[in-house]
């Protein structure tokens, strides 16, 4: 098949689009595709339009994350032309070519459902969940209301907009501040003392103009990938240091992470029902991650689900699916196959 891997973007989780993509790309090359790497921001501005790159198709060189997340105003600045703003040229028109679009994409530019609408309106068949799924999944507040109308354990929250007065005496200390669309913990600080809250709020506005406050619950950081409403053997990250920030994620050796989690097998079991009862509720399709905090009482918070995981060479997903014996060739294979009965009923 002929598949555009679609990654990078105008996104702050950037970097580690690059890495999913490079690695998925190098997966599909293998199984015998026709895959190439495009960055949803750059594009192909060198393409005539005429000319087959699915036959020119080669494997990009591994992607290595920085520790920080990447200048996206630098990179507004270096690219000269575009489709639009966020997708590069030539991009709709090569991913119409194609087979169908794998979604290496994280972060706002393609978890939040616009760019699967944009391709619904064109025709255009991609990997995963489908545009409000993505939306309801990717905003923490829309995801938390229907978490708790449903019934699910979710930490308390606040959400706070740009502009809007606050008391910060209203806040209970210790808790979370986070973007409400943001991933990869970029933006996301833990606050214990009352002075540390406005360096946190400032920092999370600074990404996005709605901030969600949780209140923070202590415990073993756990998540449960969903492969065709089929829940996956749950992982247990533990940060070596500090919490499971962006370098704690992707750099190699700053994490342990024990899969199947050393969990008792009812709570285990109780986890993998509710994240595929959040799969369902979100009204995710193909393939997707919930993440969940356990307490030492044996309460599993909800915190979010990920409409495109990780697919790096520490992500969780790739790690779980190993365990019932997919290697990340068969996975990726998978996702393709699964996504394509989408568009055959």
């Amino acid at each position: 098949m002929k598949i555009v891997v679609l990654a990078g973007g105008l996104s702050h989780e950037r970097d580690v689009s690059l890495s999913s993509g490079t690695m998925a790309c190098n997966a599909l090359l293998a199984l015998g595709h026709r895959a190439i790497l495009v960055d949803l921001f750059f594009g192909v501005p060198d393409w005539d339009g005429k000319t087959d790159l699915f036959a020119r198709a080669f494997a990009p060189a591994p992607y290595r994350i920085s520790e920080s997340e990447p200048d996206l105003d630098a990179l507004r600045r270096s690219r000269k032309t575009g489709f639009n703003d966020y997708i590069g040229l030539n991009v709709p028109e090569l991913c119409e070519q194609a087979d169908i679009v794998y979604m290496a994409l994280h972060g706002d530019c393609g978890e939040n459902g616009k760019l699967q609408a944009f391709f619904d309106a064109r025709g255009i068949r991609y990997t995963g969940s489908g545009a409000d799924a993505c939306k309801a999944a990717m905003d923490k507040w829309i995801s938390k209301q229907m978490f708790l109308k449903a019934g699910i354990l979710t930490p308390r929250g606040m959400l706070l907009r740009a502009g809007e007065p606050f008391d910060p005496a209203s806040v209970t200390l210790p808790c979370v501040v986070k973007p409400c669309n943001g991933g990869s913990s970029i933006g996301v600080s833990v606050v214990r003392e009352r002075a540390e809250l406005q360096n946190a709020l400032r920092l999370a506005f600074s990404l996005e103009p709605s901030v969600l406050i949780e209140e923070y619950i202590h415990g073993r950081e756990l998540s449960c990938g969903v492969l065709n409403d089929t829940a996956l053997p749950l992982i247990e990250i533990i940060p070596l240091h500090g919490f499971y920030d962006y370098k704690n994620k992707y750099q190699q050796g700053a994490a342990r992470e024990v899969t199947p989690a050393d969990v008792d097998p009812l709570i285990a079991e109780r986890i993998q029902q509710t994240a595929r009862s959040v799969f369902r509720l979100l009204g995710l399709s193909v393939y997707g991650r919930v993440d969940f905090l356990l307490t030492d009482d044996g309460k599993a918070y909800c915190l979010e689900a990920n409409t495109l995981p990780g697919m790096t060479p520490t992500s969780l997903l790739p790690q779980e699916a190993a365990v019932v014996g997919y290697s990340y060739e068969q996975l990726c294979d998978t996702i393709i196959r699964l996504s394509l009965q989408k568009y055959h009923g």
